[in-house]
């Protein structure tokens, strides 16, 4: 562990808490220029942050301390840096150009991939095409896809980032088991010109499978026995289990393919089927090219580093906790949920890579809304509440047929100023008075119209939301969750926290099949299911 460069950043960062953002811009006139970047067509300004000069080369040196880059070499290389279970993380394969030779634990993979990609653009150009079609002929117009998690944030994401106002073939998600989901997601469609895509990569996923079963039996019910499976895709790294289960077709990927890093595969090949071939491979180039660009780009240069460190100076050095996330879009409004699993899951970890406990915080609570619905909700929070919260702005300059949205991203520019300089109560007592109030009333008021300022946010821009800015988005947030693991010697890689309860809720249902709690249930878990069970 790199303990001096930890001692030495939590000293700049004491120091830095006294030191107000706003006031760095005349003490350094350079901060502007050495804290905004350009990467892979996104624009990035973090000169907003709490750091001042020291605090930026304590994170910097703090990131060279902790092996960024020979680490960062082990993820492109293939090596097993998912230590707990032994694999490779490659999800950069996923989206290398043909040609590539990406390798998961000495074996090539690229030739397999450029495979699979070739699977998902000829069945996507069949369906959409009237190719393929149902068991009674008909042309297939919407497509139900049926996944939770990784299996679900990713592909529902893209689609409701690219998605045209009014899609050739319709796009449906299913994900929680309550049936509720399941019906909302069938209502008004006919099965014979419904496509089915099961998403799992074991083929084990209990809510899943339930939501499969249900659209199964759905189908059944209206169409033919002969013909029926090729209203069933699966898409797993289970083929046979997809196989037993009815799927006419299955699209494979990897174990070296984490479930929140998946939606570069075969996993979104619903997406692929509704918006075309050329547009997920737009998708996929623009997250090749971050991929080159936190390859090549030196430390103080590199987006999804310099992303990562601001968050460890918050978290770390500030003891700032939380996080929010504000997309000024409407199609990017499944960002904040999904930066949830992406980085949750992944930094949410309380030992490092030995087993050994972490000793400091690591990943922060992260949440949003897209702006500006989030700026009447919780952001009077993060501008008058006692606690600092970072915040983060995606702000795209056109929305909608090329024209600028300026009522939407000035509000963008406006909270993130409106955060950092804030308004003193000498200034809303003054301005309380100017408006009419009477001494009395503006001495009664001013404390409560009072801003402390000092917060910090991040900006992060692009002009248009097109494929490749989103590829390179999602690219960007995914190198940063891996730059943040490696300061923190964690593995962003595997997820055993989710596991206990799917465990437990399995003996749950034994209970429930028995109409009665268990001896060893505890008494509040106990007294919950008895009355539940009526």
């Amino acid at each position: 562990m790199p303990h001096a460069a930890w001692t030495e950043l939590e000293a700049v960062a004491r120091r830095d808490a006294d030191a107000r953002i706003l006031d760095q811009f005349a003490a350094d006139p350079d901060r502007l220029s050495r804290m905004t970047l350009d990467a892979a067509g996104l624009h990035l300004d973090l000169s907003k942050q709490s750091w001042t000069r020291a605090g930026l080369n304590a994170a910097l040196a703090l990131a060279r301390a902790a092996d960024v880059e020979g680490r960062r070499a082990a993820l492109f290389g293939g090596e097993p840096i998912n230590s707990t279970e032994g694999r490779a993380v490659l999800h950069p394969a996923l989206r290398a150009p043909d040609g590539a030779d990406f390798h998961a634990l000495g074996d090539a993979v690229s030739a397999e991939v450029e495979a699979v990609r070739d699977q998902m653009r000829d069945y996507a150009h069949a369906v959409r095409s009237s190719i393929e079609t149902g068991a009674t002929g008909r042309p297939f117009e919407t497509v139900v896809h049926i996944g939770i998690g990784g299996s679900d944030l990713g592909p529902r994401l893209i689609w409701d980032a690219l998605r045209p106002l009014d899609p050739a073939i319709d796009v449906r998600f299913v994900a929680n088991v309550d049936p509720r989901d399941m019906a909302e997601a069938l209502t008004g469609l006919d099965p014979a010109s419904t496509l089915v895509v099961v998403v799992s990569k074991t083929f084990t996923t209990q809510e899943t499978l339930a939501n499969a079963e249900a659209t199964k039996a759905w189908l059944a019910a209206a169409l033919p026995a002969e013909g029926m499976n090729r209203h069933l895709i699966g898409v797993t790294a289970a083929p046979e289990k997809a196989a037993v289960f009815g799927c006419g077709r299955t699209f494979a990927f990897r174990d070296w393919v984490g479930g929140r890093y998946s939606l570069w595969s075969a996993v979104s090949l619903s997406c692929v089927i509704g918006l075309g071939w050329d547009v997920f491979q737009g998708f996929l180039d623009g997250a090749a090219a971050l991929d080159r660009h936190f390859l090549e780009a030196p430390l103080e240069a590199n987006a999804p580093v310099l992303l990562a460190l601001a968050q460890i100076y918050n978290v770390d050095g500030l003891h700032r906790p939380s996080r929010t996330v504000a997309p000024y879009a409407h199609g990017l409004r499944r960002l904040p949920a999904f930066l949830q699993q992406l980085e949750m899951e992944s930094n949410g970890k309380r030992v490092r890579r030995d087993g050994a406990p972490v000793g400091r915080q690591t990943c922060p609570v992260v949440f949003g809304e897209p702006g500006t619905n989030g700026q009447h909700a919780f952001f009077q929070q993060i501008h008058q509440g006692p606690q600092v919260v970072p915040a983060e702005f995606v702000i795209v300059a056109s929305t909608l047929d090329d024209k600028s949205e300026s009522p939407l991203w000035s509000n963008a520019l406006a909270q993130g100023q409106a955060l950092m300089q804030g308004k003193t109560e000498a200034q809303a007592h003054a301005e309380l008075i100017a408006s009419g109030a009477s001494e009395a009333e503006a001495d009664r008021l001013a404390p409560h119209k009072t801003f402390p300022g000092d917060r910090p946010s991040t900006a992060i821009v692009m002009d248009r939301l097109t494929p490749q800015a989103l590829g390179a988005l999602i690219a960007l947030y995914e190198h940063k969750t891996f730059v943040e693991g490696v300061i923190w010697d964690i593995n962003s890689f595997d997820q055993w926290g989710v596991e206990l309860g799917k465990v437990l809720a399995k003996a749950v249902l034994k209970d429930v099949a028995a109409g009665a709690p268990s001896p060893d249930l505890d008494p509040s878990t106990a007294a919950l299911l008895t009355r539940l069970l009526g």
